[in-house]
C-alpha cells in the first residue's frame, strides 16, 4: 500500500511552501494556494511515523463536498479540486482564531467539565450534564491558532480585547459558525449521525471573508451514530464515535499521549491497513457515497503532479 507522507514539487510561479501536519501547501503568485492533503497523520499534536493510504484523498474529498453545500453560506477559498488529493483556492490571510462549536458535552468540554470547571472560552455550561449531553445551545469555544505547538482556548471578550479580530468581524464568524453547524447538523442527520463539534477556519481577500481550510472531516469534526444515541446516553454507555478518535484511543491505549519521553507505538502494516479501512467507512458514513480509490501505484505523486500542472498553465 503506497502512502503519500511527502511532495517535492516545483511549481510555475511558486512563491513559498508551508509543509503542515497533514497537508503540503504551495504559494502559486500570491494569490493562489495549492493544498494537497497528504496520507500523514497527526494526534495529540505529533506528525505519527507512518503514513495511512487514502487517508488524504477521504479529506480531501469530503471537505470537496461540504465545501460546496455551504457556499450559500459564505464564499469559501475552492478555486478547483483537480485531484482526488488536492484543492486549488484563493489565498487568503487567516483570521488567527479556530472557531470551534460544540453541540454536545464532549471531548475537551467534557473533561474541563469533568474535572469541575464550568466556564470554557468564557462560556458557562450548565450544571447537571453527563458526558455527550446536548447543550440546550450549541457553544462557541474558539482557540488560538498556534504555528508550532498547541492552540490554546480562548474567550470572545480576549479575543476582541487583543484585537486578534475585531468586534464587528468576529461576531460575524459567530454567525457564520452557527449557520454552518446548523447546515452540517442537518446533512448529518440524513446520513444517521450527529455532529458532535466541528471547528472552523475563516481568512480575507480583498476585504471579502472566506471559509477556509477543511470541513466536517472526521479530522475537525466529531461524529456519532444517531441510532441507539438516546437509549447509551439513558444507560450511561459509551457513544458510538465516528472521528480519529479511535485513533487516539489505539496511541492512549499503546501508552502514548503526545508527552515528552513517550514513543509511538510501532505501526504495524495491520494497523496501518485497519487504520486506512476506518477512514474508507468514515468517508462512506459521512458523504453517503461509495469511495471511489484513486490508483494506489507508485505513479501518484506523477498523477497529482500532472493534475496540478494541467489546472495551472490552463
Amino acid at each position: 500500500m503506497n502512502a503519500i507522507t511527502e511532495t517535492k514539487f516545483n511549481l510555475p510561479n511558486q512563491k513559498n511552501f508551508y509543509k503542515g501536519k497533514v497537508r503540503d501547501v504551495y504559494n502559486i503568485s500570491d494569490n493562489y494556494l495549492v493544498m494537497i492533503v497528504s496520507d500523514r497523520i497527526s494526534a495529540f499534536d505529533v506528525v505519527l511515523p507512518k503514513g495511512i493510504p487514502y487517508k488524504g484523498q477521504v479529506l480531501n474529498q469530503i471537505a470537496a463536498k461540504y465545501l460546496k453545500a455551504t457556499e450559500d453560506i459564505l464564499p469559501n477559498w475552492t478555486v478547483a479540486v483537480p485531484d482526488p488529493m488536492v484543492t486549488i483556492g484563493h489565498l487568503c490571510e487567516p483570521f488567527k482564531v479556530e472557531m470551534v462549536i460544540r453541540g454536545y458535552l464532549s471531548g475537551h468540554a467534557w473533561r474541563t467539565y469533568k474535572s469541575g470547571g464550568r466556564v470554557l472560552c468564557g462560556v458557562t455550561m450548565p450544571e447537571g450534564m453527563k458526558e455527550n449531553d446536548k447543550f440546550p445551545e450549541p457553544i462557541i469555544t474558539p482557540t488560538t491558532k498556534a504555528s508550532v505547538g498547541h492552540d490554546e482556548d480562548i474567550s470572545r471578550e480576549e479575543i476582541i480585547k487583543r484585537g486578534i479580530v475585531s468586534e464587528t468581524e468576529y461576531i460575524k464568524l459567530e454567525e457564520y459558525t452557527r449557520a454552518l453547524y446548523k447546515r452540517g447538523t442537518e446533512i448529518a442527520d440524513k446520513m444517521g449521525l450527529i455532529l458532535v463539534d466541528t471547528k472552523y477556519e475563516f481568512g480575507k481577500k480583498s476585504g471579502r471573508i472566506y471559509l477556509i481550510d477543511e470541513i466536517h472531516t472526521p479530522d475537525s469534526s466529531r461524529y456519532f451514530y444517531k441510532q441507539g444515541y438516546a437509549e447509551r446516553q439513558a444507560k450511561g454507555e459509551a457513544q458510538k464515535q465516528l472521528s480519529k478518535e479511535f485513533v487516539r484511543e489505539w496511541l492512549m491505549a499503546n501508552g502514548f499521549q503526545g508527552k515528552d519521553g513517550q514513543q509511538v507505538p510501532e505501526m504495524t502494516p495491520e494497523i496501518v491497513g485497519m487504520i486506512s479501512d476506518r477512514y474508507v467507512e468514515l468517508y462512506e458514513s459521512v458523504t453517503g457515497d461509495k469511495f471511489e480509490k484513486a490508483t494506489s501505484s507508485a505513479d501518484v505523486l506523477n498523477r497529482i503532479e500532472k493534475n496540478i500542472l494541467n489546472f495551472l498553465n490552463n
